[in-house]
C-alpha cells in the first residue's frame, strides 16, 4: 500500500469538522478555561511527527537525485571505456549504449517498472557483446579489467535505484499522521471555545496541516502526484546527446 498525495486533501473537511466538534464538546461540558499540559504535549508530539516525516521524505527525494547522477556517471564511464575494444566491435555497442540510456529516462512518469524489460534486455546484450569483444583480437590488454567492472557498476545501480523507489516509512507512520491531524484539530477547537468560533483560524490551521502533509506525500512518492523528478532526466539527456 502507498498513499496518494491527493488523499491529504481529505484532511481539510475532516479537520474543520473536528475543530467544530472540539469547540462544541467544551461548551457542552463547560470545561475550565485553563489549558492543560496534556494538550501542549499532544501538539508538540504532532509537530515532531510532522517535522520528522517531512525531513525524511526530503532526504529520500535527494537520494533519488543523487542516485540518478551516480547512474549517469556509471553509464558515461562504461561508454568511454568502449575505446578499449576492437574498432569493429565498437559501433554496435555504442548504439546499444544509446538505446540503454534512452531506456533509463522517464522513470518518474510511471508507477512501476523501475527496471523495464527493454532495460534488462539491453543489459544482457551489452554484457554479452562486451565480454566477447574484450577477449577478442585487437582489444586492449586492459579491456577486461577496466570495461567489465564499469559495466557491472552500471548494471548494479539499477537495482539500487529500484530499492530506493520502494524505501518508505512504515504505513503506520502516515496513518498516525492522519490520526494526529484529526486529534490536533479537535484540541484546537476545544481551546477555541473560550474565545468563540473563528472561521479564519479554523481554516488556516486545517489548510496549513493539509498542505504540509500533501507536500510530504508528494515528495515521498515522486511518481504519484504533481511533484516529479522529471527535470533530473536532463543529466541522462545530456549524456545521450554526448554519445557520438
Amino acid at each position: 500500500m502507498s498513499f496518494n498525495p491527493i488523499s491529504a486533501f481529505l484532511l481539510l473537511p475532516v479537520m474543520l469538522v473536528m475543530i467544530e466538534l472540539g469547540r462544541r464538546f467544551r461548551l457542552k461540558h463547560k470545561a475550565p478555561p485553563e489549558g492543560t499540559a496534556i494538550e501542549s504535549s499532544i501538539f508538540a508530539l504532532f509537530g515532531l511527527l510532522l517535522a520528522f516525516t517531512f525531513s525524511g521524505a526530503v532526504a529520500r527525494y535527494d537520494a533519488h537525485r543523487q542516485l540518478l547522477v551516480k547512474e549517469t556517471n556509471a553509464i558515461g564511464t562504461a561508454y568511454l571505456r568502449l575505446d578499449l575494444l576492437p574498432p569493429a566491435a565498437q559501433p554496435a555497442l555504442r548504439q546499444l549504449f544509446r538505446d540503454y540510456t534512452d531506456s533509463r529516462r522517464h522513470l518518474y512518469d510511471a508507477v512501476s517498472n523501475e527496471v523495464s524489460p527493454a532495460t534488462e534486455h539491453l543489459q544482457r546484450e551489452i554484457w554479452q557483446r562486451s565480454v566477447a569483444a574484450a577477449s577478442s583480437p585487437g582489444a586492449n590488454v586492459d579491456a577486461t579489467k577496466m570495461l567489465l567492472p564499469a559495466l557491472n557498476d552500471m548494471i548494479d545501480i539499477t537495482s539500487t535505484r529500484r530499492n530506493a523507489f520502494n524505501m518508505h516509512p512504515p504505513e503506520i507512520v502516515f496513518l498516525l499522521l492522519f490520526v494526529f491531524s484529526a486529534g490536533a484539530a479537535f484540541l484546537g477547537g476545544y481551546s477555541m471555545a473560550v474565545r468563540g468560533r473563528s472561521w479564519f483560524h479554523m481554516f488556516a490551521l486545517s489548510m496549513a496541516v493539509t498542505l504540509t502533509i500533501y507536500a510530504t506525500l508528494e515528495i515521498e512518492y515522486p511518481r504519484r502526484g504533481l511533484i516529479r523528478l522529471k527535470d533530473t532526466d536532463n543529466t541522462l539527456l545530456d549524456l545521450r546527446n554526448s554519445m557520438k
